[in-house]
């Protein structure tokens, strides 16, 4: 293969791996969709619900980071091919069972498989794109995600109101199967993008610990933890608190839900592209990627506190959630490309799977935090006060962020520190990994 970038074939692999998110997002938000009639089935508490949500982040942050070590040496292409596999065989358990240990172990391996999903998509995408084209194809894997929330909130009550809610779990299992089948088929693994890093010629490594001891590094992390949380918030509680907050029926808040997400889309997009205008205009990439990602999350986290205001208008709360889902997917698109500025590109696999990880803590803590409070408040309180919480902790992480990113600093501080791979213990030699 060229050492060159190749559009074509690297807008090919960005697509495929668009519709990757797209399956990735639907089986994580198809849970939260189906709250209330799985509830109402299986008479489940608010609370042993949210252990159903919680339980899919069990082993994620564990998955997530032996694939992103795994991806280091490996191919990705492999990789993806068997976690997507693993996803479909995995919904069959959902639909056919009614016990709630089943229920919780098979969300606890399907979080599993997924672990490793977005630092190893990234990671894929990055292997066909230089530095300075990544923001785009990345914020492309993100509107993925919201894709697929979208498409899950719009399909996902009707399919219910036809044919049942266990008969979601089918559909997600077939389609997976045959995203497989195009993945096979077509996709491939890049190179020509990082020939011409030295980095990736010389085999450079960095300790973990010095990487993850880098301020911007912690800090890129700190915020994308918090805004993880309120992406695992919305997965798990939002459909339930259109219908028992705010009052909406089933098919009218799957509707609104896809809505709110529709709603995200252009604001993610646009955030986006602000930070790519600025890189092309000279712009240094800790105002342009560091400064912009930070006032997106203060933002978000402000809109999700004014959801906990008395007299707000219903579709108001629901515009104020949307607002904050498009911004802190700038976040997700932001934040992998300042890592990848900061870190050799050997690790970067790893990097992005802890920083992946370690967020995905707060999809363990998001669902069972706000699941107590919804039980121990009434009507849509609890729910708001989960939203408030959120965007109080959004707020704190952003100030951080503004105050300590800085890649450009932080590549020199850690190529101070960097070693030949082949030097440095317990490492192979270059020429082998």
């Amino acid at each position: 293969m060229s050492n060159s970038y190749q559009p074509a074939m690297a807008w090919r692999t960005a697509l495929l791996l668009v519709v990757y998110m797209v399956i990735n997002f639907a089986d994580k938000i198809a849970v939260g969709l189906l709250a209330v009639p799985m509830m109402t089935e299986l008479n489940l508490s608010p609370a042993q619900f949210g252990l159903i949500g919680s339980s899919f982040f069990w082993l994620f942050a564990i998955a997530g980071v032996t694939g992103g070590f795994m991806a280091n040496r490996r191919s990705t292409t492999g990789i993806l091919l068997v976690m997507a596999l693993a996803w479909s065989v995995l919904q069959v358990p959902m639909a056919m069972s009614s016990s709630l240990v089943v229920l919780v172990a098979a969300r606890v391996l399907l979080g599993a498989a997924e672990g490793p999903a977005w630092p190893v998509a990234v990671h894929a995408c990055y292997k066909w794109f230089p530095n300075e084209k990544r923001d785009l194809p990345v914020a492309c894997l993100a509107q993925g995600g919201a894709i697929g929330l979208l498409l899950a909130g719009m399909a996902m009550p009707l399919v219910t109101a036809h044919w049942g809610w266990r008969a979601n779990f089918y559909a997600l299992a077939a389609i997976g199967f045959a995203w497989a089948l195009l993945w096979g088929a077509f996709g491939k693994e890049g190179k020509g993008a990082e020939a011409a890093r030295s980095e990736t010629k010389e085999g450079l490594h960095v300790p973990y610990r010095r990487l993850l001891a880098e301020p911007t590094v912690a800090a890129c992390m700190f915020m994308k933890f918090f805004s993880y949380w309120g992406l695992a918030l919305t997965l798990t509680w939002l459909p339930a608190y259109l219908q028992k907050g705010l009052g909406y029926g089933a098919v009218e808040s799957g509707r609104l839900y896809a809505g709110i997400v529709a709603m995200s889309l252009p604001v993610s997009l646009a955030g986006s592209w602000v930070v790519r205008q600025l890189l092309a205009r000279g712009v240094s990439s800790r105002t342009a990627r560091g400064q912009v990602a930070a006032g997106a999350v203060a933002i978000g986290g402000v809109a999700f506190m004014l959801v906990w205001l008395g007299g707000v208008p219903p579709l108001w709360r629901a515009a104020l959630i949307g607002l904050t889902l498009g911004l802190t997917q700038i976040m997700y698109a932001v934040g992998p490309a300042i890592l990848a500025e900061v870190v050799p590109a050997s690790q970067r696999g790893a990097i992005l799977a802890i920083d992946n990880s370690i967020a995905s803590f707060a999809g363990v803590l998001a669902p069972l935090v706000t699941g107590f409070l919804v039980q121990g408040m009434t009507g849509g309180a609890g729910y708001e006060a989960g939203f408030a919480i959120c965007g109080l902790l959004m707020v704190a992480s952003a100030i951080a962020g503004a105050v300590a990113i800085d890649p450009a600093r932080a590549a020199l501080s850690v190529r101070r520190h960097a070693m030949p791979a082949n030097e440095y213990p317990g490492q192979a030699p270059a020429s082998i990994r």
